[in-house]
């Protein structure tokens, strides 16, 4: 990470700019306090403000956060999704929870490196060492469930990861310069930006909780929840007056889960049953990527706003996101059933799919919901409950096996690169998959679908590519943004024409991922 320049952050924290919430912390010397770039408080004077990248560094340099501004209380880095090194990969692991699962050799084994080198990098580039991110991380996963539910304190200790009691009021103490029962009082007050609201009680042992996430403006919530219901299936998917409702699986178990767009402020509000209330920091992680809450929805416009092609898109949609992932595996599995068929035939095969396998396991669906299969179901029972050309069903049933044997692993942590290397390998997985996947898993926001049947359908309508190769070179332009400009041309197509062009190009398609 290039070190942040004093002069462009005082600026931004001088006009109070909401839109660098997130991206950097403010710590003011003279008070010993750290704030978002958008506190209100009276603007410190230069020589008087230090820059940091990240909360944990200013908790290193001593400093605590703003009780006025929350500075927790906001959108996540868009930086971690929008690089692809050691760093940023490990802080999406950080966020996911795996320091709290598996410890610094857990996340350094992950990622490929030793732990003492990550230490030394993150330490080098993020001000702080893994233990010191995932501990501020862990502060506001206590701060959200002391707003969030109704634990009590001793409870809420332990489920956000702390190893005593002790250890978590003296973080809680040091990072916001509260008790945690102010803290709850505070967390509740509603005068914050971002907060959690208590959830009723849950049945069957699950702890309700209730998480109001931010996004930066401009955010076109409804467009990525269309999105979801163009691609539901019947039975694991329920989409009804702008709120998805599903099965999610977290490292203590599937929690059922209610998103719906916040009518007050961008951003959407998450209502949960969690399996275990350590869950909750892992869910927050997994949401804010399914919505692309992070994403810095302004640059992205004024970027792609100045071509000529895709300017009139943008003013149309501001705010477009990536639709991301609530579990690798399950979007991979998805992706290679659709890849070859109609999208209502992928809908239909999935669905088919899900209830079969629930139906061999004697799985009564909960909540009026079924999860999705996951791998090692398909791998077993899959060539009795899948129908269609012996080639796809085999790759199905031979990705799955890879997936559940651990031979295939794939996280957040991945390089992009990596995870399209790794996905083109396997027989029946082409290029267009390999993206698609990488896109949505990682929230990567540079990739261009370039031989996909429906971008290049919009460039041939505006006259500006009819091939792959012609689309590719005119995507040079869009980056470092070129996902979003796939979602822009894909929302802006003209309905799929019936003649032998469209069949021809499909065949072709088809051709190339079966390669």
């Amino acid at each position: 990470m290039p070190p942040l320049d004093h002069a462009v952050c005082y600026r931004a924290l001088a006009a109070r700019d909401a839109r660098f919430d997130g991206q950097f912390i403010a710590g003011v010397r003279t008070t010993g306090i750290y704030c978002r770039p958008s506190c209100p408080a009276t603007t410190p004077r230069p020589h008087n403000v230090d820059f940091f990248p990240t909360a944990a560094a200013a908790h290193e340099a001593g400093l605590r956060a703003c009780k006025r501004c929350q500075p927790d209380a906001v959108p996540g880095n868009p930086d971690w999704n929008r690089r692809d090194d050691l760093a940023a990969r490990a802080m999406r692991l950080i966020l996911d929870g795996v320091v709290e699962r598996e410890g610094v050799p857990g996340l350094a084994s992950r990622l490929g490196y030793s732990s003492r080198h990550l230490v030394r990098v993150l330490q080098g580039e993020l001000g702080a060492g893994p233990l010191a991110l995932a501990r501020a991380h862990r502060a506001e996963s206590a701060r959200a469930l002391l707003a969030g539910t109704d634990l009590p304190v001793a409870d809420v200790a332990f489920a956000a990861g702390f190893a005593s009691l002790r250890q978590f009021n003296d973080t809680i103490q040091e990072v916001y310069g509260l008790t945690p029962t102010a803290l709850r009082g505070l967390a509740r007050s509603g005068r914050h930006g971002v907060r959690a609201t208590p959830g009723a009680a849950a049945a069957g042992g699950a702890t309700a909780v209730s998480v109001r996430l931010a996004a930066r403006a401009p955010f076109d919530g409804a467009g990525l929840v269309r999105y979801v219901a163009d691609h539901a299936i019947s039975g694991v998917e329920e989409v009804d007056d702008g709120a998805v409702r599903r099965w999610i699986p977290l490292p203590h178990g599937p929690a059922l889960v209610r998103v719906r767009l916040d009518a007050e402020r961008p951003g959407v509000v998450c209502s949960a049953e969690l399996a275990a209330i350590a869950d909750l920091a892992p869910l927050v992680a997994r949401i804010r990527r399914w919505f692309d809450l992070d994403a810095d929805a302004a640059a992205i416009d004024e970027a792609l706003g100045r071509d000529a092609l895709l300017g009139p898109l943008v003013s149309a949609q501001p705010g477009i996101r990536i639709p991301g992932a609530v579990d690798a595996a399950e979007t991979l599995l998805r992706t290679i059933v659709g890849q070859q068929i109609s999208l209502p035939a992928a809908r239909t095969v999935l669905g088919r799919l899900a209830a079969d396998l629930d139906a061999l396991a004697a799985h009564e669906p909960r909540a009026g919901l079924r999860a999705f299969p996951d791998a090692a179901a398909i791998a077993e029972h899959g060539h009795s409950v899948l129908r269609g050309p012996a080639r796809r069903v085999a790759t199905i049933i031979g990705v799955a096996e890879e997936l559940a044997s651990g031979r295939l692993a794939i996280d957040v942590g991945m390089p992009a690169a990596e995870l399209r290397a790794r996905l083109e390998a396997l027989p029946g997985i082409g290029p267009w998959t390999a993206g698609y996947v990488a896109m949505r898993v990682l929230g990567a926001p540079d990739i261009l679908l370039a031989d996909d049947l429906v971008l290049l359908r919009s460039l041939r309508a505006a006259g500006a590519a009819g091939t792959t190769r012609e689309a590719h070179a005119l995507g040079e332009r869009w980056a470092p943004w070129r996902s979003y400009a796939t979602l822009h041309l894909w929302r802006s197509a003209p309905p799929a024409a019936t003649g032998a062009r469209e069949d021809g190009a499909r065949t072709a398609h088809r051709r190339r991922e079966r390669a």
